[in-house]
């Protein structure tokens, strides 16, 4: 055991020295994770889209017809920017970009109200983006129903009903909806909790990928190996261990601009979010250590390992819901530890969930630790064998 630690310890004055001289690990351990955060913190400041351009088509031009565009203006997420004189010139405007949604009131909108008979109000929203297409549908649905209601509770109020009357008539039935984790609908509170930690798993295993691949393109490997007094297992621990204490630096700066400068709640448990991201930054560290150890090749490593961590947001069900996708793709979804980590931290952070609830996805992550015992006789031969050397 002690010549463990003294070999580890060896290895460890070696990669500390290799750092100091190589800015590359600056960069990656350091520069780029805090841009990153950063850039994330600011481009989501905003937490919900506000004012989205629209455009007004008001064929009818009376009292009704300009309380309508007003009362869907007042709405938090359209505003009215254009008031178009043809359906041509909206149109034009929304292939050009500058709108995402029509509204065209038709001739006569007043007079067949007042007639009680029955008009028609149209909106054309643009599907190309899908959350800007369902922030408008719902604020512009629910500024028309909240105008159709009050042009009935006053026709009703002047046949002699009273206000309660009336609104009971208009509305039997009431739908009450309440929105548990995130009732804002803050988008910096399911977006920077996602792409912070993407990036932090980015950076964790192109680093590790960097730290044992340019061992290989210089040549340098067996001499890494012997600074261990040839014990692979003090070499590899040696090597990280650097490399494991910044970005858990970094995993504790992450939280800071999470929780006190976005303000993303926190209803659970901060010491299992904290657990649970330091066996994250480990798990992406281990398969690092066996991507470079399978291809031996450095430029190779890195393409496949920054694609394997891009992947994991497609897969983790953040933007497509896991329980919507086929069978066979939640399985596959199960290789990224970002989908275990997710779930922990909308379970501790959002949702304020039990402990255990979370334990088992720690228990999942921490399956992906044990990757790199497995591939050390790979890289003990890697190491030691010059036909894998030199390697771009």
């Amino acid at each position: 055991m002690r010549n463990y630690f003294n070999d580890t310890h060896q290895a460890l004055l070696r990669e500390l020295r290799r750092i100091a001289r190589q800015p590359m690990y600056w960069l990656l351990l350091v520069v780029l994770p805090v841009v990153s955060f950063a850039f994330f913190a600011v481009i989501f400041k905003e937490g919900v889209a506000r004012n989205i351009p629209i455009a007004v088509l008001d064929e009818d031009h009376t009292t009704l017809s300009r309380k309508v565009t007003q009362m869907i203006d007042d709405t938090p997420t359209a505003m009215v920017s254009y008031e178009v004189q043809s359906m041509d010139e909206a149109e034009h405007l929304m292939r050009e970009g500058k709108i995402s949604a029509i509204i065209q009131i038709p001739a006569f909108f007043e007079k067949e109200i007042l007639s009680v008979g029955q008009t028609h109000l149209e909106s054309y929203v643009s599907g190309t983006n899908i959350t800007v297409n369902g922030l408008l549908a719902k604020d512009i649905q629910t500024a028309v129903t909240t105008f159709q209601a009050g042009v009935q509770l006053q026709m009703l109020m002047k046949q002699g009903l009273t206000e309660r009357q009336a609104m009971a008539q208009i509305q039997p039935v009431r739908f009450v909806k309440h929105v548990l984790f995130n009732p804002y609908t803050n988008y910096s509170y399911y977006l920077s909790p996602s792409f912070m930690p993407m990036m932090l798993m980015i950076f964790a295993i192109l680093v590790t990928i960097f730290a044992i691949g340019t061992e290989l393109k210089h040549g340098t490997a067996r001499e890494w190996l012997e600074s261990a007094n040839g014990s692979m297992l003090s070499a590899l621990v040696g090597k990280t261990l650097p490399l494991i204490a910044m970005m858990l630096l970094m995993t504790l700066l992450m939280f800071l601009i999470l929780f006190k400068i976005v303000g993303v709640p926190l209803n659970g448990s901060l010491t299992v979010l904290m657990l649970g991201c330091m066996l994250f930054v480990l798990a992406y560290m281990s398969i690092g250590v066996l991507i470079v150890s399978l291809l031996s090749n450095l430029r190779l490593s890195l393409s496949i390992g920054g694609g394997y961590s891009v992947l994991a947001f497609t897969f983790s069900g953040l933007t497509f819901p896991m329980m919507a996708m086929y069978p066979s793709m939640q399985l596959f979804s199960k290789i990224f530890p970002f989908t275990f980590y997710t779930d922990i931290f909308i379970d501790q952070a959002l949702r304020g969930a039990p402990i255990i609830d979370s334990l088992w996805d720690m228990g999942y992550i921490a399956l992906f630790i044990v990757l790199p015992m497995l591939c050390l006789p790979r890289l003990r031969r890697i190491c030691t064998d010059e036909k894998y050397w030199g390697r771009l």
